[in-house]
């Protein structure tokens, strides 16, 4: 029996095309063939697909695949604000990273965007009130994937995680929308605060390989801060930070550093 108008899905063009490209990943290798159906193709929406990938990734012996995956489900069911992160997350990093040419392999093959998945998935456990259950799921991350993010922490959209090794992000940390984040990059406290601790990221930044943010300090919107780097005070708007302590080295050189084609930057003489 047809569907009448009003239950008609609306058009999904991000999962459309994942799903095109999906199909010609089968095509080229058929060794992927199962991976490739049981992940993407077996799925009606990016949200289930999302879920399954996260209960395979993170699923033990102490939880089962089947659990897991039923509470991404809930998740996704109850808040629609969490798919439209995935799919800017997806944007972002199409974007962004020169070494992603599809929409597809952040979902099957990279872990920072399976992480930051993750994290969204216990951030919504923790403001729902199940926070043994979100620590677990941060635990699970963590070991999976390498990226340690409080469920408490507040992350924006259309962020970008590359390589996403030894990523450290406090209980009271904030990162705004359009953020990219290189390896290594801590958002901590300096151990000697109690209460909110953890800084406060601005739109369209971009945190270098390596660097540390520590305190409650404010990154501002469009500021880059060098890998590296170990920023202890305030970083203005639209500025490059460098060193260790970071100091202002130069303006940030372009509307958005957040996008890596242009997170060179160089100062003045």
């Amino acid at each position: 029996m047809s569907l009448k108008p009003t239950q008609l899905r609306p058009v999904d063009l991000v999962w459309n095309r994942i799903r095109s490209e999906a199909k010609a990943i089968i095509a080229k290798e058929p060794l992927l063939g199962g991976l490739v159906h049981t992940t993407l193709l077996h799925h009606a929406t990016l949200e289930e697909a999302l879920a399954y990938r996260l209960a395979v990734k993170l699923s033990s012996v102490e939880m089962s695949e089947q659990i897991v995956r039923e509470i991404a489900e809930d998740a996704y069911a109850s808040d629609r604000s969490l798919g439209e992160a995935g799919r800017a997350d997806i944007a972002a990093v199409l974007d962004r990273d020169p070494a992603c040419t599809t929409f597809v392999q952040p979902l099957l093959y990279f872990k920072g965007f399976q992480a930051l998945q993750g994290y969204r998935i216990g951030n919504w456990l923790w403001k729902h009130g199940r926070r043994d259950l979100a620590y677990f799921l941060q635990m699970r991350i963590s070991e999976i994937f390498g990226v340690d993010i409080h469920p408490a922490a507040v992350m924006g959209k259309g962020l970008l995680i590359d390589h996403a090794h030894s990523i450290v992000i406090g209980e009271t940390a904030v990162v705004g929308n359009n953020v990219a984040m290189l390896h290594s990059v801590t958002l901590g406290s300096t151990g000697k605060e109690d209460g909110d601790r953890h800084p406060k990221v601005g739109n369209g930044v971009l945190l270098g390989a390596g660097a540390k943010v520590l305190g409650n300090i404010s990154i501002g919107d469009c500021s880059r801060v060098a890998a590296g780097s170990v920023v202890l005070k305030d970083v203005p708007s639209c500025k490059t930070v460098a060193g260790i302590p970071a100091k202002i080295v130069g303006d940030a050189d372009c509307s958005e550093p957040s996008d890596l084609e242009h997170q060179y930057f160089h100062p003045s003489a």
